[in-house]
């Protein structure tokens, strides 16, 4: 009787279609909303320019055609193991094959705006097609839609990979140092091209071509009829092997006996015998960090930006950063800590239960952090400083390490309790074990505040050590103890007086807020300003504004991409103040806007 309550393969497709759409429609509401309108914008835009690229310059319409296959390969670890709107385990009761509820599955993946625009940019391949005739077009057509299939289903086969093999702390730490490393090449990975002569588009444009699914495409159009058609056929080949795939990894995803992305309990760390209050916290916080996935992730991304990053640089001779690959370590960590409570779910009630425990848990999560984040962030910077002969920059790292230490121990506490974006609680997740249920998009804007916030830490000690390098060192070492003191007596005391609301807040999510306006309730070109402000506006604050000028200051001959610097001398002031002065605007912008809003909404009420 079972075959008779099971929908047809159509039926079933439409059925996840209608979900995925309906799931959409009820988020598109605040920020979601506002984020989504701005990412369809300047997809639309990358879109077009796509089909600009193929017209004006076609070869590198292959190298085009793979940044949007990286978006989908390297999209999935980015944000945190994949977000899945409809996850298998929903459907493991329904009486239909794995295979059919993949297809189903993989229909549902298409009703979004993100393969819509992608589909408007491989349109560009018919667009190079007309070179070759009607043919050529038929065939950019065909490819099209080949090319779109494939990428959705590597990117859902990543999807599935992740979700079943990341099961212990070797597999996660191996997501995180893609990630980073991935992350850096997005920022510098020109670097390595421009030592390696990168300039030969031809060259590169056959790689492709030859190599990626991006490229099948140009080479079918490219190619003789009968060698076209075989193409396109080994694409479709390619398509039914990936659905395939991804069929049986969600039947072992639905029936494998995961736990949750927690690994097994031994090997755990016991640093700390005794049972007193820090001490016990800080132990517990040690095994949280070892043994929750997550954590291990973000700690390995963080770890690997910072280290991947000099040493692009290093390609082309640029020892700059080398010395300062500790601080950026610290950086980085604090950015993926900032939500430390809200990653532990609902376990905060055993705080709140013991009296007098919040003070003891705030400084035994510093603790923790410190011992895990300090040793190899002291260790880099030693190592990267002596590596690269820098011998200037001594000074400067002995002041920012200690400052910087202190004050990420200090900022991702205080976050923590001001700032806390809900999550599952880890035994309660998923099927993907790295991602946490919690909004990724209020993640990530406070991981950028983390960005900011911290360095900010560390201008006492780099002002004093524009005066006297001794008195840097020292402010260094009194800011950073006073940022972890400072800091983490507030989020303590905070605790103890919201500690009940944050509970809440883990629990049942946010409270409806009807009357308060949010950026969605902006104008729509405000909107888009907004994000675009938020989204962009460190390039010319901090890569071509400051930057350059401490490279200014120091004497440091190499250019690198910093703009300013390959202008006549008479220009470059002027260039590096406007970077700095635009990038404040756009950030002044960004944060002004929303508040005007809620300011005059204030009054209309009163």
């Amino acid at each position: 009787m079972a075959h008779l309550l099971t929908p047809g393969p159509a039926a079933l497709a439409q059925h996840m279609i209608r979900m995925r759409l309906g799931l959409m429609r009820h988020s598109l509401r605040g920020d979601n909303a506002s984020n989504l309108y701005t990412g369809v914008s300047l997809g639309l835009i990358l879109a077009f320019g796509t089909i600009a690229v193929a017209v004006l310059w076609p070869a590198y319409l292959p190298l085009t055609l793979a940044a949007w296959l990286s978006g989908w390969i390297f999209g999935p670890i980015f944000i945190g193991g994949g977000s899945e709107a409809l996850r298998p385990e929903y459907f493991s009761m329904l009486p239909a094959t794995s295979g059919r509820i993949a297809a189903a599955l993989l229909a549902g993946a298409f009703a979004g705006p993100a393969p819509v625009v992608n589909l408007i940019a491989l349109l560009s391949l018919p667009v190079y097609g007309w070179r070759f005739g009607p043919a050529g077009v038929l065939v950019g057509l065909t490819a099209a839609v080949t090319t779109l299939v494939t990428m959705v289903m590597i990117s859902r086969v990543i999807v599935a990979l992740i979700g079943l093999f990341v099961r212990s702390r070797a597999t996660a730490a191996a997501v995180g140092i893609v990630t980073g490393a991935a992350i850096a090449l997005c920022s510098n990975g020109w670097a390595p091209v421009a030592a390696l002569g990168g300039t030969d588009t031809p060259a590169w444009s056959q790689v492709l071509v030859r190599v990626l699914p991006s490229g099948w495409g140009v080479a079918a159009i490219e190619a003789a009829w009968p060698l076209a058609l075989a193409i396109l056929i080994a694409n479709a080949v390619v398509i039914a092997l990936l659905l395939a795939a991804w069929a049986a990894l969600l039947a072992r995803r639905v029936v494998s006996a995961a736990r949750g992305g927690v690994p097994p309990r031994r090997g755990t760390p016991r640093p700390f015998p005794s049972v007193s209050g820090v001490r016990i916290a800080a132990a517990k916080e040690l095994r949280a960090w070892w043994r929750d996935l997550v954590r291990v992730q973000l700690l390995a991304t963080a770890f690997s930006y910072a280290i991947v990053t000099p040493l692009l640089l290093v390609t082309i001779s640029a020892w700059i950063m080398v010395p300062f690959t500790g601080l950026i370590a610290i950086v980085m960590a604090a950015a993926s800590s900032a939500n430390l409570y809200g990653a532990d779910g609902t376990a905060l009630w055993l705080t709140l239960m013991t009296p007098g425990a919040e003070r003891a848990d705030v400084r035994g999560r510093q603790l923790a952090w410190l011992l895990i984040v300090g040793p190899a962030a002291v260790f880099l910077s030693l190592a990267g400083t002596l590596a690269s002969g820098q011998t200037w920059a001594w000074p400067w790292v002995l002041g920012l390490l200690p400052a910087l230490l202190g004050g990420g121990a200090g900022v991702i506490v205080l976050l923590a309790v001001t700032s806390l974006v809900p999550g599952t609680d880890p035994h309660k997740r998923g099927g993907n074990p790295l991602s946490t249920g919690a909004d990724e998009t209020a993640e990530t804007g406070l991981a950028w505040l983390v960005l900011v916030a911290v360095p900010a830490t560390a201008l006492p000690a780099a002002g004093a050590m524009l005066l006297n390098p001794w008195a840097g060192i020292a402010t260094g070492v009194l800011t950073g103890a006073l940022s972890a003191w400072g800091l983490g007596r507030i989020a303590y005391r905070r605790l103890e007086t919201h500690g009940i609301d944050l509970l809440n807040l883990m629990k049942y999510g946010p409270a409806p807020e009807t009357t308060k306006p949010t950026t969605a309730d902006l104008p729509i070109q405000h909107r888009i300003g907004v994000t675009v402000s938020y989204s962009i506006a460190w390039l010319p604050l901090f890569p071509q504004g400051l930057a350059p000028m401490f490279m200014k200051i120091f004497g440091v001959e190499d250019r690198g991409w910093f703009l300013a610097l390959h202008l006549p001398p008479i220009w470059q002031w002027p260039t590096i103040i406007f970077m700095i002065a635009l990038g404040l605007l756009m950030y002044g912008y960004a944060i002004l806007i929303p508040m005007r809003l809620i300011s005059s909404s204030s009054a209309a009420t009163s």
